[in-house]
């Protein structure tokens, strides 16, 4: 159909952001699995994402990548869920949103990888620093009860996931907010959901290898 929504995804990556927030959309989806090194490097995905990872969706004729775009996208696309900031949340949703897809994902990421910027090179890295950025998302779950206020958003889909696995892989350090923060948002069907959905993924992947 026109407006088929499909998804692409490994169940051991960062599309089980997506999935999360495909299950909280309550939007009908078909699931495309893809392996690392086969299918997600093959021609035919790569006319999807030339960056041969997940996740992916197909919207019809549309498509988007990168998670922190397919929350955003979903969140829009499909307002009876109740995902999109209101006009008083917009400005906080989208800056924690892409806080944590550029800055906070940066230095988590160089930490895992045993880099750590040189104070007097600070300036040149988008994040400055990693105990600038812990700080700073410390600030930013402890405001308020969300991420963008009051309410749950796919903004905090997006920031949740980051946090979560973070303090689960030890990219993040483990202060008292981060995990109220990580209670709060992932107590909800839809995560319980697409929790399950991809660990059977990945346990049947396992199984097969």
């Amino acid at each position: 159909m026109a407006d088929e929504l499909v998804f692409y995804t490994n169940p051991m990556s960062r599309g089980r952001i997506a999935r999360w927030m495909l299950e909280e959309t309550g939007a009908p989806y078909t699931t495309e699995i893809l392996g690392f090194e086969s299918s997600m490097k093959a021609p035919a995905y790569l006319a999807i994402n030339p960056m041969g990872k997940v996740p992916a969706i197909r919207h019809g004729q549309t498509i988007v990548t990168e998670g922190a775009a397919i929350c955003a996208y979903l969140a829009e696309t499909f307002p009876e869920a109740g995902l999109a900031p209101t006009p008083e949340e917009r400005g906080s949703y989208y800056r924690w949103m892409f806080f944590a897809a550029g800055p906070l994902e940066s230095a988590a990421t160089n930490r895992a990888l045993g880099f750590h910027t040189p104070a007097d090179k600070s300036r040149m890295a988008g994040y400055g620093c990693y105990a600038d950025v812990m700080d700073t998302l410390e600030k930013a779950v402890s405001a308020s009860p969300y991420i963008a206020g009051n309410r749950f958003t796919a903004a905090d889909v997006y920031v949740g996931s980051h946090v979560a696995w973070g303090m689960g892989f030890g990219t993040f350090e483990k202060r008292q907010a981060f995990a109220d923060y990580v209670a709060r948002v992932t107590d909800r069907a839809a995560h319980a959901r697409a929790s399950a959905i991809d660990d059977e993924a990945a346990s049947a992947m396992q199984k097969s290898a």
